[in-house]
């Protein structure tokens, strides 16, 4: 089930973020960037709508996919 960001308190969004770009395997490329350019990246791609929050009702989880694995399948 997809989740809009402003359902979400800002803790929960910010909290939700820093997991998603500080997991394992999350890789941005030949280029090191800072946690915070990470976080700024993804709450941009949030807003424009090319990620969405997702819940995993099953599991009780949420996650951060892109439009496309959504379209694929992928994440919850």
């Amino acid at each position: 089930m997809q989740v809009p960001i402003n359902a979400l308190s800002p803790q929960a969004l910010t909290a939700l973020v820093e997991e998603y770009v500080t997991r394992d395997g999350t890789d941005y490329g030949a280029h090191e960037r800072t946690l915070q350019d990470k976080k700024d990246a993804v709450l941009a791609q949030l807003q424009s709508g090319e990620a969405v929050v997702v819940f995993d009702v099953e599991n009780e989880t949420a996650n951060i996919v892109t439009k496309e694995e959504l379209r694929r399948g992928g994440g919850p």
